[in-house]
């Protein structure tokens, strides 16, 4: 069994700290996203797994073997862990084949194992291509059938799809999800963009300034956020203040349901700080009948199977947004009635 272990890892550069104590378990074959903004330690913590990077503290342990930790640092082509860079990296003097073999001894590099490869990754038929001739999408099949080649205990994934158009990333990192569970393969995708994460992963640990922040399911990062900041990182959320009332939260939409983020405890009457997602907001005609409050239509997003509607409210000083479905046609500079369709989640002030 391959699982992976982090476990309190301190490391840097040049004696200054990058990660500090971060620590999480990602099951045998199973996928694990880090997700973090630019400089919060994902790329350091993806170097220190593959052995580039010696940790100060902590240990890194696959299947029960340490390969990082005191007094022990297994070289990086010892660890049984394979790599698909951000550039895929291929070889642009080898053919697809060659390229999927290299890590082979000799006598197998044109095998049957590279061949299959390159069938489950759906690239059977371009064995005899050179990387020059194959798009983006396809590189990157390719770059993946090379690192399971040999194997591996874990893969790891270093923002593979960031160089793809919008269209192209999502296809791709679908056929490269699939790829992974038809291996049964550990593997550690490390990425900025969240909808890769929450799309991609069976678990995503989030990091922020080297420390972890929260691990859990993608339904449980997204839905229960540990801190403000999460919420906001993730997805978009709107952060309201309003006053606590045992259940409710009363501010700028009303009253609205609520129920406190997990560790937070409120009296009723503290101030807190309401979080909503925005397809939780609800809009309707002004005059229509039931509960809302009267909003201004500031600008409207279409993107065919939803719209983002972007409102501006008397009582509040930021602007809502509100994910409604695409047919619902609502027109800047007209008045909406924004009514709350479900709990929001509530964080007590510190």
């Amino acid at each position: 069994m391959s699982e992976l272990q982090i476990r309190k890892i301190v490391a840097g550069y040049d004696s200054a700290p990058v990660l500090r104590g971060v620590s999480f378990t990602v099951p045998h074959g199973s996928l694990t996203a880090v997700l973090g903004p630019s400089g919060s330690g994902k790329s350091t913590l993806l170097r220190v797994i593959a052995g580039l990077n010696r940790p100060v503290e902590g240990a890194v342990v696959v299947g029960g073997r340490v390969l990082s930790g005191p007094r022990v640092h297994v070289a990086p082509e010892r660890r049984r862990i394979g790599l698909v860079p951000q550039d895929a990296a291929l070889f642009p003097h080898l053919d697809v084949l060659a390229n999927v073999g290299f890590g082979l001894p000799r006598a197998q590099r044109r095998a049957t194992r590279a061949l299959d490869l390159l069938d489950m990754v759906g690239m059977g038929a371009f064995a005899t291509r050179m990387p020059g001739e194959l798009s983006g999408g396809q590189r990157h099949r390719v770059a993946l059938a090379r690192a399971l080649a040999t194997e591996p205990d874990v893969v790891l994934l270093d923002e593979p799809f960031s160089a793809l158009d919008a269209a192209l990333r999502a296809e791709v990192r679908g056929q490269v999800r699939q790829v992974l569970r038809r291996a049964h393969t550990t593997a550690v995708l490390v990425t900025h963009d969240q909808d890769e994460a929450l799309s991609m992963a069976d678990q995503v640990a989030v990091v922020d300034e080297g420390r972890l922040v929260q691990v859990g399911t993608p339904a449980e990062i997204y839905a229960k956020p540990a801190s403000r900041w999460l919420a906001q990182f993730i997805g978009g959320a709107l952060v309201l203040p309003g006053t606590w009332n045992d259940g409710t939260v009363v501010g700028p939409l009303g009253t609205v349901p609520a129920v406190l983020a997990d560790g937070h405890l409120a009296n009723r009457g503290d101030t807190v700080d309401l979080v909503l997602r925005p397809e939780q907001l609800s809009l309707r005609t002004v005059g229509s009948g039931g509960e809302g409050v009267v909003a201004m239509v500031r600008d409207v997003a279409y993107f065919g199977h939803d719209a983002v509607v972007t409102m501006d409210l008397p009582a509040c000083e930021q602007p809502l947004q509100a994910r409604v479905l695409g047919d619902q046609q609502w027109r800047p500079d007209s008045e909406v009635l924004v009514s709350v369709r479900s709990a929001g989640l509530a964080f007590a002030r510190q």
